[in-house]
């Protein structure tokens, strides 16, 4: 029998929406990281506008989305917990802030197919100089999203991150929202449509949008200083 790691005191897993909460067959999930899981788990960034737009998107194609609450760390206890409810199914890490960076590091549990880290807070280094590590990122699709006047984290970290990582795997990109900052609200309706599109494709199956498409097969840098345009959800719609 598969053992399970104990939850990290305080860990669980928010109410399900979309699939399970439907009472649909659930073929994916989607874990949700905040960055900020002492305060309000919900604020800032995009987590509470993507939570609700995977749920319209994906509910009735089998996508179940949680919010993990808890502690930094508690992501492979999380992953495990989808396991042991709903079996062998895809799932994404998508963390915002602190949150990106615990899904980046999160990305080795077996169970998970893909990352999306939103405005990820990257260490400007080890103290024993490390760098931050990659290899988890392996046979994952990757996408890091980042503003590029973000005062709270050097947005250079997270393109250097996706550089190392783009050389072990192809499937990482990363898109640049230009003149937004760490909360990515100038164009938050723009960073969720790209969010949706990237987890609908990595988690069902679906066909990516035609910037996502590129951005993951262009080389090192386009690809991972690719812009993203002034309206990309209403393009997509359109």
């Amino acid at each position: 029998m598969a053992q399970h790691a104990m939850p990290e005191r305080g860990a669980r897993l928010g109410r399900a929406s979309g699939a399970n909460g439907s009472g649909s067959t659930v073929t994916g999930v989607v874990l949700l990281l905040p960055g900020r899981p002492r305060l309000s788990p919900l604020s800032p960034g995009p987590v509470r506008p993507l939570a609700r737009a995977l749920t319209r998107a994906g509910g009735g194609a089998g996508l179940a989305t949680h919010l993990v609450h808890g502690a930094d760390g508690c992501q492979e206890w999380a992953a495990d917990e989808v396991v042991r409810r709903y079996g062998d199914v895809p799932v994404c890490l998508a963390g915002y802030g602190a949150g990106g960076v615990t899904a980046l590091r999160g990305a080795g549990h077996p169970a998970v197919n893909s990352v999306l880290a939103l405005a990820p807070c990257l260490p400007e280094g080890a103290s024993d100089g490390s760098p931050e590590p990659v290899k988890q990122l392996a046979g994952r699709q990757v996408l890091i999203v980042h503003g590029t006047n973000d005062a709270c984290t050097d947005p250079e970290l997270s393109f250097r991150l996706a550089a190392r990582a783009k050389k072990a795997n192809r499937s990482t990109c990363r898109f640049e929202v230009h003149s937004d900052g760490h909360g990515l609200r100038e164009h938050r309706a723009e960073v969720v449509a790209l969010a949706v599109d990237f987890i609908l494709g990595a988690v069902l199956g679906n066909r990516w949008s035609r910037p996502v498409q590129d951005a993951l097969a262009a080389p090192p840098p386009l690809g991972l200083r690719m812009p993203l345009a002034s309206g990309f959800g209403r393009s997509l719609r359109g």
